[in-house]
């Protein structure tokens, strides 16, 4: 056999984890391969023409203040952003941007072809090369070797795709890609559990076949608005989208169909996404409503194609016709791409280290969906971390890990790695217990320090997050020491901006406080100079939301207590008295690096905890531990 190279880091696919992976390993130093099924498919967006929303936003912020590439490209390919949740309180905004979707893969394709130390080629890997319980680089289908002292898979939904289309199946990846056939064979001779699941797409029509006058128009933003927190403000031009509804033809179509539906005739058997149902689905799971929202969102500036978000499908193409006529705006929409669904090999998440190694291969790594989860954003939150350790295990250094307290990526990987999950998983703010510590807002306040530490964020950005907290401090200061007082002038200048009088002396902090008060308005009302709006904004929160975020941190210290109580990975818990049967089973199955995270697996009880910290603490006493 020949060598054909080798490196220090092999990344298997190059979809929105890979891309990060192997851009995190190149820019801190090591020789890496990016090895993908096609070049012309780099971050390929093969579902929805978008980056962010609830939670995903926070994933997005949180790559970008580590020094990834997510946000920065997204921005550049944007072809509209709203703010969602506005509603609601800061905790859970979220920032969702349409894209260019061939923009944004571009874009990409070239971010990973100019970067240092990284070269690119198209290859499908057959086998993954092991000896003595550790990684030693993958065999291609052509014949040759590539050696590596760590690979990490990101392989998305190609490990034995098979694509279904109402009767009719095909071997395939997503958009008429190849599938890679072989290498879950591999994986499963190396002692890996994998699971199969499923996901889906709706069609694409063509936008000269739909009538938008009866639709209702959904325009971007008018405030400019960014993912990275490099990006400068900017004017843009912004496609708008548009909303429209099924109804009682639709859904009757459907029902009468549904025995040719692949999810109902057993087509189908992977595990589908719950969070993201096909529409045959939400038809039998939502009998009492009587229609389901559609957003019509164009794929591009430079394409006719157009994807309708909420109509996932797998249904025969003359019944994605049928139904798809009986909709307001749709009734002589053309089908550029139908619909289709994808089975495909992933592996079980329980597997790995928080890292994201496999416990029992040494410089193995795997991210995005072959870890169980769905979406561009989950992935890509994967494949940065992923890459980072890979660097940090080949130097010996310790993993790169974030806690739930520290960030929803870390929410994300402690959820895979140590509950697991049975269907494509989804990341929500629901999951995330420090939520309004973890916003969206504050993601470089709470892990820019953390990237310049693993070497991934730049002078440029560390100067402009010094100036940005340095200007928040003393902005602070200011607002606490700046004392008013209920005089005269003091109360008619409050009433005649319709606020509430002052009874006693109070600083303009605790004005601020007040849910009618805004920054803009001290400065109106006291002469206080503007200043840059995302200092603004975080003054506002951060005073306003003072006592609840205090009441979050002290949470965080009782977690970190738990956490504080490290679990060795040989530990034997046979020995530990009084345990049920169920956990000491699933303890010994996941092995856990700590008593926090312990108590998090499902099956392991709050009594379990104690039994086992009484345990710790008697093995402490003996000298044990």
């Amino acid at each position: 056999m020949f060598i054909a190279g080798e490196y220090d880091i092999i990344v298997l696919g190059a979809g929105h984890a890979g891309v990060e992976a192997a851009l995190a390993a190149a820019k801190l130093g090591c020789r890496t391969l990016l090895a993908t099924i096609s070049l012309d498919n780099i971050a390929l967006m093969p579902c929805n023409p978008s980056i962010g929303g609830p939670a995903k936003s926070h994933l997005v912020r949180e790559i970008d203040a580590l020094g990834g590439a997510m946000a920065l490209n997204a921005d550049q390919a944007a072809i509209q952003y709203r703010l969602l949740n506005t509603g609601k309180g800061p905790a859970v905004h979220a920032l969702r941007a349409q894209e260019d979707k061939k923009v944004y893969q571009f874009l990409m394709k070239e971010r990973c072809e100019r970067q240092d130390g990284l070269e690119v080629k198209q290859l499908l890997a057959e086998k993954i090369l092991i000896e003595d319980g550790a990684v030693r680089g993958i065999l291609v289908e052509t014949g040759e070797i590539y050696l590596a002292s760590a690979v990490i898979l990101a392989t998305g939904t190609y490990l034995k795709g098979r694509i279904v289309i109402g009767e009719h199946t095909h071997s395939g990846g997503p958009n008429g890609q190849r599938a890679a056939k072989k290498l879950s064979h591999s994986l499963m001779e190396n002692g890996i559990k994998l699971m199969r699941f499923k996901t889906g797409t709706p069609a694409r029509l063509d936008a000269r076949s739909l009538d938008y006058a009866k639709m209702q128009i959904q325009p971007g933003d008018d405030a400019m608005r960014s993912f990275s927190f490099l990006t400068e403000e900017r004017t843009y031009e912004q496609l708008p989208c548009y909303l429209t509804y099924t109804n009682e033809a639709t859904h009757t179509i459907i029902r009468e169909n549904i025995d040719r539906a692949p999810m109902a005739n057993g087509i189908i058997e992977g595990i589908g996404p719950r969070y993201c149902p096909s529409i045959e689905s939400k038809i039998l799971r939502f009998p009492d409503k009587d229609r389901h929202q559609l957003f019509l969102e164009p794929e591009g500036w430079h394409t006719q194609e157009v994807y309708v978000q909420g109509m996932s499908t797998s249904l025969p193409i003359d019944v994605q016709e049928a139904f798809l006529h009986t909709i307001p705006g749709l009734e002589k929409a053309r089908i550029m791409r139908p619909g289709y669904a994808i089975e495909y090999d992933c592996i079980d998440p329980l597997q790995l280290l928080p890292s994201l190694m496999f416990k029992r291969i040494q410089g193995f790594f795997s991210a995005g969906q072959s870890n169980g989860t769905s979406g561009y954003e989950e992935a890509a939150a994967q494949g940065l971390l992923a890459g980072v350790n890979a660097v940090r295990y080949i130097r010996r250094e310790a993993p790169f890990i974030l806690s739930r307290a520290e960030a929803y990526i870390g929410v994300l990987i402690d959820d895979l790695v140590t509950k697991g999950t049975d269907e494509p998983y989804r990341m929500m703010t629901s999951r995330a217990e420090y939520r309004l510590l973890l916003r969206q807002d504050n993601a470089d306040l709470r892990l820019t320090e953390k990237g310049r530490e693993i070497g991934l964020v730049d002078d440029t950005r560390w100067k402009k997050f010094l100036a940005k907290k340095n200007g928040i401090i003393e902005a602070k200061k200011k607002l606490e020491e700046a004392v008013i007082h209920p005089s005269a002038q003091t109360l008619s200048c409050l009433k005649a901006a319709g606020l509430d009088p002052i009874r006693t002396s109070t600083t303009l902090a605790e004005l601020l406080r007040r849910p009618e008060m805004s920054y803009s308005k001290l400065c109106s009302l006291f002469s206080l100079e503007r200043l840059a709006p995302e200092i603004e904004e975080q003054l506002e929160i951060g005073i306003r939301y003072e006592g609840y975020i205090e009441k979050q941190k002290e949470q965080v210290r009782r977690l970190e207590n738990l956490e504080a109580h490290r679990l060795s990975a040989d530990l034997d818990y046979n020995v530990v008295p009084s345990l049920r049967d169920e956990a000491r089973e699933k303890l010994a199955a996941i092995r856990p690096l700590s008593v926090g995270q312990a108590s998090r697996i499902s099956g392991v009880s709050p009594a379990d905890i104690s039994v086992l910290l009484v345990w710790l603490e008697q093995e402490r006493r003996r000298g044990r531990t």
